[in-house]
């Protein structure tokens, strides 16, 4: 079987990039928030079960879709099942990335933004309301909010245009051990507050008594988008793979990978929330409006925050790479003459498609569809749509679409107890999974009431 042009040099580099698509806003922006108005420690736990038991398979299904066909995210599945229709998936999870990063690459813009405040020290002397202000005034200003924009999604578009191995590859190998170096900063300084242990205990002591079926399958939908499956970016990514690699154990690798970076957020975050007794419930904005307040009031709170939104940034550009990538590569088609052209073009239209969501918080706050502003409906869209259904879909495909010894060969491929793992992954990926998904997206959608 010819392979594409394109290949990971190192196992290590595809490891730290895809960890990198995968712990982006959804592990740092989106989970902490998600404990804060879930209960805590009861959702933590029922996230890493979940994580483990759904996401995991779901995971390794794309990398065999991937590393067993060798091509891109829509080409994998013609491959596999010519003829037919399946290749939607694919086309599923490029419009899926596309709307994905057009309000992605806002809270990108953001996060820079709030960088050059912090450098010009304007994020600092405040009461907590007077950041609440703040912030809502940046993201309300339609200049800043497309600039900061523009350049997020710049960045996105230099380092995809370079490819696998000069691009995203070396970007992943800088960038992940530096987000954990940053997070390691910000834990200690957290933990040597005073008054951390009620932030410890909330975020890390499952109290069952005030849990309910929406928590349960908030806690699922987290598990989804925090890993980044049912896009099939990890098709694409996976199809860079060799047959030497072991695909069980880099899929376990980067799945504890995710949990662990979850687990340094919530860390960083709580204990330092609790401490100055502010309010862990803040949403979405609790990075944005809460931890400059509480990095104000610690010494050398400015250098500390400054940090944290390096690592903020690195972790969403990761993610943005990953997004970008499996457009690029469905476009091209392994042609690298063509990747710098079609990196340009595709990346300047997500950064027009998203300009209404730039503007959401500003001259289109009033503009609303199905009651929420542009932002929102991408966001909700995304998150409790588009990927359950991709998600679903690649489970079934597996399940029941692909040749059995396709499957077992792929997963036993590079590792001596691929075969003693299939039957349980087989069982889990063609009826556990699907009925799972099933149970969130018929809640999320209405139909079903738990």
């Amino acid at each position: 079987m010819k392979q594409q042009q394109e290949q990971w040099s190192s196992k290590l580099g595809f490891i730290l990039a895809t960890a990198g698509s995968a712990i982006g806003l959804g592990a740092i922006w989106k989970f902490p928030y998600m404990v804060g108005v879930s209960g805590g420690g009861a959702f933590f736990f029922i996230f890493i079960i979940f994580t483990l038991f759904i996401g995991l398979p779901i995971l390794l299904a794309e990398f065999i879709i991937g590393r067993g066909s060798q091509k891109n995210a829509v080409s994998a599945y013609t491959f596999f099942a010519p003829r037919t229709n399946w290749h939607f998936i694919g086309m599923l999870g490029m419009i899926t990335c596309f709307i994905l990063l057009s309000f992605y690459s806002v809270v990108g813009g953001w996060i820079l933004l709030y960088m050059y405040e912090t450098l010009m020290g304007n994020l600092s002397g405040l009461s907590e309301g007077q950041y609440d202000v703040l912030f809502n005034d940046f993201i309300a200003d339609p200049f800043f909010a497309i600039f900061a924009q523009l350049l997020f999604m710049v960045i996105t578009i230099v380092v995809v245009a370079k490819g696998v191995q000069k691009g995203i590859e070396r970007a992943g190998k800088i960038m992940m051990p530096t987000l954990f170096i940053a997070f390691i900063i910000l834990i200690i300084r957290s933990l040597t507050l005073d008054n951390v242990s009620e932030g410890l205990h909330f975020f890390l002591y499952p109290d069952f008594s005030n849990l309910n079926s929406k928590t349960i399958l908030f806690a699922l939908g987290q598990s989804f988008f925090s890993i980044s499956v049912g896009v099939s970016v990890m098709v694409t990514y996976s199809s860079y793979l060799s047959k030497s690699e072991d695909l069980p154990k880099s899929a376990f690798s980067i799945v504890m990978m995710n949990i662990f970076i979850s687990l340094l957020a919530g860390l960083a975050i709580f204990p330092a929330v609790f401490s100055f007794g502010l309010e862990p419930a803040e949403g979405p904005g609790l990075l944005f409006v809460v931890l400059p307040a509480v990095f104000d009031q610690i010494p050398f709170g400015t250098i500390f925050l400054f940090i944290f939104l390096i690592l903020f940034l690195f972790a969403t550009l990761t993610s943005a790479f990953s997004m970008l990538e499996i457009l690029v590569a469905a476009i091209t088609k392994g042609k690298r003459e063509k990747r710098a052209k079609v990196s340009w073009v595709v990346g300047i239209l997500i950064l027009i498609a998203g300009i209404p969501a730039a503007l959401s918080y500003g001259v289109l706050s009033d503009f609303t569809i199905f009651n929420k502003t542009m932002f929102d409906l991408s966001d909700y869209l995304v998150s409790n749509i588009l990927m359950p259904i991709g998600a679903l879909l690649i489970a079934l495909f597996v399940g029941f679409k692909m040749p059995r010894t396709v499957l077992l060969e792929e997963i036993s491929a590079g590792t001596t107890y691929g075969k003693k793992i299939f039957a349980i992954w087989f069982l889990m990926i063609k009826y556990i999974v699907p009925i799972a998904i099933i149970f969130v997206f018929l809640d999320v959608i209405g139909v079903l009431k738990l």
